[in-house]
């Protein structure tokens, strides 16, 4: 069988995504965003990103056709995210792509746009190991996941039972006065910080709560005692130290997510940890996995940065596995799912 060729479209939050691969090769990526249109609001409004789905999606699907040189007629397959996501937005990705298939006779896929994050990194990468486990980390969610057959079966290892990582972050850079999205700011500062500055509670890896939850995440608590110590220093009078601030918030969130999967490595004998998701962007969660990794004997896997953030490479390549691994094709009437459950891969 010559290399399946793949259309991936991507909408679940504020990116409309297009993006077309061919067996493990990326032909072309086209990413149209509307955060600077949610700016003003501190967070994604799903009206204005539904809108702004609607208005970009054939200008993306057309140019990554033209970007690859190819025709509809080319494409063996079209995949597009089903869930989790925005219900609105998913809608206008969905009914755009089913109507792309039924339009060309093609068979269509409603995927995982979580699983698609795993997923991706096979560009960069190649082929997953045996046993090989993955860290998901985004604005909504904080995974932990055992990958025994990307196109066939995840287990989830580890959840989380609050606030995801993206979510701590966003919260604490509105507290500190820093636009929407507030991850890329906590970033910068972080980087002229001490990240010893300012003790910051590491969720679930202590005590009782820890014992019991051993591979699931909480961010709430992180978020409330920095919002706390920021408080406290107000009330006093002092200058926020904004830099440490930030350096103990990436550093504290870094090391739990680290230690977490590298627990996770030793209990299923896996000796690959897969990285996905925007915040895997973050500079300090990226170091403090390869040094984890460096030192526990475990291959880190971390995408290129364009790669991290929602794209339709994502969906184009767990496409790809889907139609390698014979995986029947959605119903034409399938419908999107939300708040699709992670050990979904495609409908």
């Amino acid at each position: 069988m010559s290399e399946p060729i793949v259309l991936g479209i991507e909408s679940t939050c504020d990116e409309t995504a297009a993006a077309i691969v061919q067996g493990r090769t990326l032909r072309s990526n086209v990413v149209a965003s509307s955060m600077n249109e949610h700016a003003r609001y501190g967070g994604v409004i799903p009206e204005i990103a539904s809108r702004a789905h609607a208005e970009a999606f054939v200008p993306c699907v057309s140019q990554a056709l033209a970007d690859a040189g190819l025709e509809l007629a080319d494409i063996d397959a079209i995949a597009v995210s089903a869930g989790p996501g925005l219900a609105g937005c998913l809608a206008v990705g969905v009914s755009g792509a089913k109507a792309l298939a039924w339009a060309s006779g093609k068979p269509i896929y409603g995927i995982n746009h979580v699983i698609g994050h795993i997923a991706v990194t096979q560009l960069q990468f190649g082929p997953f190991p045996a046993d090989t486990l993955a860290l998901i980390v985004s604005g909504g969610h904080t995974s932990l996941l055992h990958v025994s057959d990307v196109a066939r079966h995840v287990d989830v290892v580890g959840t989380t039972l609050d606030d995801a990582a993206g979510e701590c972050f966003d919260k604490v850079a509105r507290l500190l006065g820093f636009p929407y999205p507030g991850g890329p700011h906590i970033d910068r500062h972080a980087q002229r910080g001490n990240p010893k500055a300012i003790r910051v509670p590491q969720g679930l890896t202590q005590g009782r709560a820890g014992a019991a939850h051993p591979y699931d995440f909480s961010f709430s608590g992180v978020k409330t005692a920095v919002a706390r110590w920021v408080e406290g220093e107000q009330a006093a009078g002092r200058e926020i130290p904004v830099d440490d601030v930030c350096a103990s918030l990436a550093d504290s969130v870094a090391s739990v997510l680290a230690k977490k999967a590298m627990h996770g490595c030793e209990q299923y004998g896996s000796n690959t940890l897969i990285v996905g998701g925007g915040f895997s962007a973050n500079s300090q969660l990226r170091a403090k996995l390869l040094d984890y990794g460096e030192r526990c004997g475990v291959d880190v896997r971390i995408p290129e940065i364009r790669l991290c953030t929602d794209n339709g490479a994502m969906v184009a390549m767990l496409g790809v596995n889907l139609v390698e691994a014979g995986v029947t094709p959605s119903a034409p009437d399938f419908a999107i799912d939300s708040a699709m459950p992670l050990t979904t891969i495609s409908l």
